[in-house]
């Protein structure tokens, strides 16, 4: 297995642009009709990576974004169409 780097976050800002990230990663994963257990094992990780993503209490690297976005099929913007002004 593939080590894929993370980073806990503690900045306020950086926090809730993460939560809503994961958020959208969520939908994204659902909408591929994929669980967290089918989507790490795709792409080399644990579960509870894909799960501490998902709730945004990681930063985790734009290649792992990389690997999810080819593992659903989507472009990898799609991760990043956010709203953030709230």
């Amino acid at each position: 297995m593939v080590y894929k780097q993370f980073w806990i976050v503690k900045k306020s800002k950086d926090k809730q642009f993460l939560i809503k990230l994961g958020m959208n990663l969520k939908s994204l994963r659902l909408q591929a009709n994929f669980t967290q257990e089918q989507l790490a094992n795709e792409i080399g990780v644990e579960i509870s990576q894909i799960s501490r993503i998902e709730r945004g209490l990681i930063a985790t690297s734009v290649v792992t974004f990389y690997d999810i976005s080819i593992a659903l099929n989507i472009p990898l913007s799609a991760f990043f169409d956010l709203d953030l002004e709230d």
